[in-house]
């Protein structure tokens, strides 16, 4: 195979994850990232919904086009990018549904046998809040649209629910993705991701390691949803019991699905699962790596992740065997800024990277970091993912908070509890 150059768009810790590993592909020439960020190699300021900008710069460079994010993929960049005849990895603005509306997608669920909680849609407040004074807390009240991983609201009262309605559709927090929300039952249980490389048109996917997110920011899973403070893999609760049942219930029915309702789904699909007493049910599904996960899983992939994306894009994912995987665990510990999910400051000089650098066993995945002068500066909320790899998970997590506690900068926040549920199924084996 000719090698080939790739433009990665996005520009968080999952955008880089992808970069890093593709760069190691013997069939990779030079990789690209737009707009990219402070950390990522070659970056080039172009923004990940300016489309016809992107191809523009696909074409000139003969980039094969891998898309890391959803709001792109929601908008058609892959529709806009083979109309002009280029390679591209990530799903169509059709198959994009199944992340871009959540109401779609859980009715979708519910048409083809999917495992999910109870739920009813609603597209006015006030029916929302009536609804809610005739059920019991806690409940779950997610926005339609997407939201970057905030827009599900665990409400453990009546009120803290009425008042989540009232910021979703009325103050707009999320602007036109909480026209519509769903109000569902709040299944107790532990969460767990998973992914797999899809190509419905000849019904073949190929199963991603098993990984688990952190979305609340405080330790013990605590105040509001971020998009995501951590991830480990694999996830111990993911036993290979539990994973074929994922991909027979879920995963072939998924693809069954989307074929009868004629969309073409090519990319990544993630199911976000609640395991409740041993069985898998979805609380969402995304069309694009997770992220967090993204740092983990990757930095665990031993096999080449470009021949599996390009024979995915080309119609040959069923001639790919499975991936092969490292037997150490990783761990993601994204290091963000104080006020995170809400309110926070940027432009804080970040120190201590060239410390962590000597070491073998931590990557740093830069998400929302930026280049003043000579100085590395936090530039998002998610500022960095600090993945390490271990012999055990918990050798995992000394070796990835080892690296954490070496870097700094004014107002730094993470949780210190990162793989710590993992623990709990090793201490029952």
């Amino acid at each position: 195979m000719k090698r080939r150059n790739v433009l990665v768009v996005g520009s968080g810790g999952r955008e880089h994850a992808l970069a890093w590993k593709l760069q190691q592909s013997k069939n990779v020439g030079k990789v690209f990232c737009a707009p990219g960020n402070g950390g990522i190699p070659n970056s080039t300021a172009i923004d990940a919904t300016d489309f016809d900008s992107l191809a523009e710069f696909a074409i000139q460079n003969k980039c094969f086009t891998v898309v890391g994010p959803e709001e792109p993929l929601a908008k058609g960049i892959t529709n806009t990018f083979l109309s002009k005849g280029l390679e591209t990895y990530g799903v169509s603005k059709e198959a994009a549904i199944a992340e871009s509306s959540k109401i779609w997608a859980k009715l979708f669920m519910k048409q083809h046998g999917i495992p999910t909680a109870e739920f009813q849609t609603f597209e006015d407040p006030a029916s929302a809040t009536d609804h809610v004074k005739k059920k019991d807390a806690p409940i779950v009240v997610k926005a339609d649209g997407l939201a970057a991983g905030k827009g599900v609201a665990v409400c453990l009262t009546e009120n803290e629910a009425i008042r989540t309605i009232d910021e979703m559709m009325v103050q707009k927090k999320f602007g036109s993705s909480g026209d519509r929300i769903i109000i569902e039952d709040l299944l107790v249980g532990e969460e767990a991701s998973y992914m797999a490389i899809v190509d419905s048109e000849s019904r073949t996917y190929v199963p991603l390691a098993s990984s688990q997110d952190h979305k609340p920011i405080f330790d013990g899973d605590r105040g509001p949803n971020t998009g995501g403070m951590g991830a480990y893999s694999p996830a111990p609760i993911i036993t290979s019991d539990l994973e074929e049942q994922i991909q027979q219930d879920i995963v072939v029915r998924f693809i069954d699905g989307v074929r009868k309702a004629n969309i073409e789904f090519k990319g990544t699909l993630y199911l976000g699962l609640m395991i409740r007493e041993g069985q898998p049910y979805v609380l969402e599904f995304n069309v694009r790596f997770g992220d967090p996960e993204a740092q983990p899983i990757l930095l665990r992939m031993k096999s080449d992740l470009f021949e599996y994306l390009e024979a995915c894009a080309n119609g040959r994912l069923a001639d790919m065997g499975k991936i092969e995987w490292s037997g150490q665990a990783a761990v993601c510990v994204v290091m963000g800024s104080s006020g995170y999910p809400g309110q926070y400051q940027k432009g804080k000089i970040v120190t201590g990277l060239d410390e962590v650098a000597k070491g073998g066993h931590v990557v740093v995945f830069h998400a929302g970091t930026a280049r003043k002068g000579s100085n590395l500066v936090t530039n998002g909320g998610r500022v960095l993912g600090v993945t390490g790899l271990g012999d055990t998970i918990p050798k995992a997590i000394e070796e990835t908070y080892r690296a954490v506690n070496k870097i700094h900068w004014d107002e730094e926040y993470h949780r210190t509890d990162i793989g710590r549920k993992a623990l709990r199924h090793l201490h029952a084996t």
